[in-house]
Order: structure tokens, then C-alpha cells, then sequence
């Protein structure tokens, strides 16, 4: 049986331009499923992996709200809570779809830890903006009292920012692969996974931000997976992105991508990181990586849809 990592984009939980409510999130939930469904029909092995930004700066905003009654928790517990959070919509409708269907299929939310290396040097220049928008009296005052590191935003106000340190593996592999081998759907390294560093025996949890799409390249690979398919709200990367005339890429290898990627041509958005993501799957040994929309989940496995990245030849 063939085996795909899924990375669902942002879009996958909170389409854009709508409303931040439960019943927003259940619905694109849904929609994420079915196309799950349809691959894991196709007769795949499936892993989901997915984004948590915009939960993540949720549940920031709601510790800000309430820090009078109740102790803020560091950004490890926060990220931890979206991966709950999230993998269990996905959970549910997954269910629920192959239910409708006629069929069952186990699926489960694995709350995943990603290893980062101590020494990376995000950690002395962190970048990374999260949380609430605030002004600079307030966000001086954080500063002082809690230790935030904080930057103006260019979008403006003022807004702690933390370290997105690369990750390097993820630590609860090998349940994944069992579980996958007894033909679970396994939902994990939501928001690129908990970071953590290896200290002894021990794993320390880090306040950051770890790459979702890198994460996801690196569970591909150490599961095994033959594509990594990456599905976001666009139908394929464009070269030229954001110019008078930019171009639909259907196929690229990896030294042409690492070319546009120099270059600038995929734009300075997140279509750049998944880009990333795909060059390095495929050029540290993995199969093949396709970007594209989640409506055309099964044709981008099928090769008629999205942007394939491949290996160069030689």
C-alpha cells in the first residue's frame, strides 16, 4: 500500500476571510475530511499533519484577556493545547465521513514533540510574531515583567516575537509508524510539533515556533511516506507570484526550485517555506512532493493536479 503525509495549510481550519468561531472551523474541518476520505479511499496510508497558527494566537489573546484570573501558560503548553484542539475536529469528521460512507476506519490524534538542537541561532534572534497587537507602553511592560522578547509589527503596533528554530526529528515516530502499519489514520505534528531539546534522557520543551511545512517534510520522511502533499487554497505555485504575469508551474526538480526559491520568484507569503518543505523531502531521498488545493486532493496524488516537485536528474 502507498503511503502519503497530507500538510494542511491554513485554510484547512479557518477559510479565508471568515468569521474565528467554532462553527467556522467545524465546517472547513469537514471539508478537509472529505478529501482525507477520498485519498485514504484511493487506497492510501495516510498521515495528517496541519497548521495551528491562527489557534495558537486565539488562545494567546484569550491568556491576555483573563491573566487577572488565571496564570498564563508558556507558548510549549499553548501549542500542546491547538494540537488537542485541532486534531480533534479532524478527528471527529474524519469519523464521521467514513460513517456516512458505509465504512470504518480508525483515526487518532497523536499530541507530537519535534526535536530542535539547543544551540540553533533563532534562539538568540527570535522573529517569530505572535500573540495580540499591543502598544509599546504595553508591550515594554510584558518585557520587563515576563521576559518577552518584542518587536514593532509591520502592520502595525507592537507584538512579542519568539524563535522559530529548524527542526531536525520528530520524537514520537515510531508510534506513528506502528500505528500506521495497523492502518490508523494518524493525525500528528500539528503546527510543526512541540519543540523540544534533548537534554540527557530528558526533553525540555522550548517556547517557539517551529516550521509546520519542514516539520511535515521531516515526518515524511522518517515515515516512510512515497509524496508528501502539501494542500493549500491555491491550484498550483506560480512563478513570477504576485507580478503582471506570473506563470503556473506544473513540474519543477529540486535544482530548479532551489533557483526560483533564490531568486524570489515564489513571493515572500508561506508559498516560499512550502516550497522549502517539498526541496527538502525530496532532496534528503523521499519520493515526490505536490503543492496544491485541497479541492483537487486525489488528482495531485494522480499527477493532474498542483505542482510536482521532483528529484534532478543525476
Amino acid at each position: 500500500m502507498h503511503r502519503v503525509v497530507i500538510a494542511l495549510g491554513g485554510n484547512a481550519l479557518l477559510r479565508r476571510g471568515a468569521p474565528d468561531t467554532y462553527e467556522e472551523m467545524y465546517a472547513a474541518a469537514r471539508t478537509a475530511a472529505e478529501r482525507i476520505a477520498d485519498v485514504a479511499a484511493a487506497g492510501w496510508e495516510v498521515v495528517v499533519t496541519h497548521g495551528n497558527g491562527p489557534q495558537v494566537g486565539r488562545i494567546l489573546m484569550q491568556q491576555e484577556a483573563a491573566a487577572k484570573q488565571v496564570h498564563p501558560m508558556p507558548l510549549d503548553v499553548c501549542g500542546a493545547e491547538s494540537q488537542g484542539q485541532i486534531g480533534y475536529l479532524l478527528q471527529v469528521t474524519i469519523g464521521d465521513v467514513f460513517f456516512e460512507r458505509g465504512t470504518e476506519r480508525p483515526v487518532t490524534t497523536i499530541l507530537t514533540l519535534t526535536r530542535v538542537r539547543p544551540q540553533d541561532p533563532a534562539f538568540r534572534n527570535p522573529t517569530k510574531y505572535v500573540g495580540p497587537y499591543l502598544t509599546e507602553a504595553q508591550a515594554h511592560r510584558r518585557e520587563e515583567q515576563r521576559g518577552w522578547a518584542v518587536k514593532p509589527d509591520p502592520h502595525g503596533g507592537w507584538r512579542r516575537v519568539v524563535p522559530s528554530p529548524k527542526p531536525y526529528s520528530i520524537v514520537e515516530t515510531p508510534v506513528i509508524r506502528q500505528l500506521i502499519a495497523d492502518g490508523v489514520i494518524v493525525i500528528a505534528a500539528g503546527g510543526g510539533g512541540v519543540p523540544v531539546i534533548e537534554k540527557g534522557p530528558r526533553l525540555i520543551g522550548k517556547e517557539g515556533v517551529v516550521d509546520k511545512d519542514l516539520a511535515a517534510a521531516i515526518l515524511a520522511r522518517e515515515v516512510d511516506a512515497e509524496v508528501l502533499l502539501i494542500l493549500t487554497d491555491v491550484p498550483r505555485v506560480q512563478r513570477g507570484f504576485g507580478s503582471l504575469m506570473p506563470e503556473d508551474i506544473e513540474q519543477m526538480d529540486v535544482a530548479e526550485a532551489r533557483r526560483l526559491l533564490k531568486k524570489g520568484e515564489f513571493g515572500g507569503g508561506s508559498m516560499g517555506p512550502k516550497v522549502e518543505a517539498a526541496v527538502h523531502f525530496v532532496a534528503e531521498g523521499g519520493g515526490r512532493a505536490v503543492i496544491a488545493d485541497l479541492a483537487q486532493a486525489t488528482e495531485a496524488l494522480a499527477g493532474t493536479a498542483g505542482t510536482e516537485i521532483v528529484a534532478s536528474e543525476g
